[in-house]
């Protein structure tokens, strides 16, 4: 019977393709086949590199018996690849459950460290990280985010979420309302051409967006509990 395979969790550049590791291109050359959240992303990356891979999709609306087909192959002797969209693989992204599974069956998952928004952003940040809570993206609707931010808005450390374009300004308007004018740090299309950081309170944040407009990814940073 075949030895299993080795699950590489590989992170990627989160905008800069340069931002790769060379230890990630070594595993893209050496694995079986590449696991992606979004497939067209990684064979452009790949590509870029000039790196030839199958590659199998794993997203969250991919069939329940993705994971074990997937598993299965590693158990036969095959290794892969883990990729997310951008970014460390199995945060905020479908890829946990995969690692978990993988975890629970004995394959050996290696870390493959690398590019990730959310440290990222702390580190120009200035505010406190010896300890931070991340929180992805806030409920959608705006009843249930606002319940969400009031269930953590005594958390006295650094609080960490995505948020879209789209919904950036109501999400600063609810945190405002909710936790206060606290200072923030807002980090739109990081590593990207066109990367910006703002520091400042949650009020002139707001400012500056009603006036500027809202365009492309955000990962804002925020202040903790504010003194009474």
């Amino acid at each position: 019977m075949a030895s299993k395979g080795n699950l590489f969790v590989v992170a990627t550049p989160i905008g800069n393709l340069k931002d790769i590791t060379l230890r990630a291109l070594e595993v893209f050359k050496d694995v079986d086949f590449v696991i992606a959240e979004d497939t067209r992303k990684a064979k452009g990356l790949l590509s870029h590199y000039d790196i030839r891979k199958p590659v199998l999709s794993l997203h969250r609306h991919s069939p329940k018996s993705r994971v074990e087909q997937i598993v299965r192959r590693i158990e036969n002797g095959e290794n892969a690849a883990l990729i997310s969209e951008a970014g460390t693989p199995a945060i905020s992204d479908p890829g946990e459950e995969l690692v978990k599974c993988c975890g629970e069956r004995d394959i050996k998952t290696i870390p493959i460290p690398g590019p990730s928004a959310i440290t990222a952003a702390l580190s120009v940040s200035g505010m406190p990280a010896q300890a931070f809570s991340f929180f992805s993206f806030l409920p959608r609707g705006r009843n249930k985010r606002r319940k969400a931010l009031n269930e953590i808005k005594n958390y006295p450390h650094t609080l960490v979420f995505f948020e879209a374009p789209h919904r950036i300004i109501e999400t600063l308007e609810d945190i405002l309302d909710v936790m206060g004018d606290r200072r923030i740090v807002l980090c739109r299309e990081l590593t990207k051409i066109y990367e910006e950081i703002f520091r400042g309170k949650v009020s002139e944040a707001l400012k500056m967006l009603r006036e500027k407009g809202a365009r492309g990814e955000f990962t804002i940073v925020l202040e903790g509990r504010l003194s009474p």
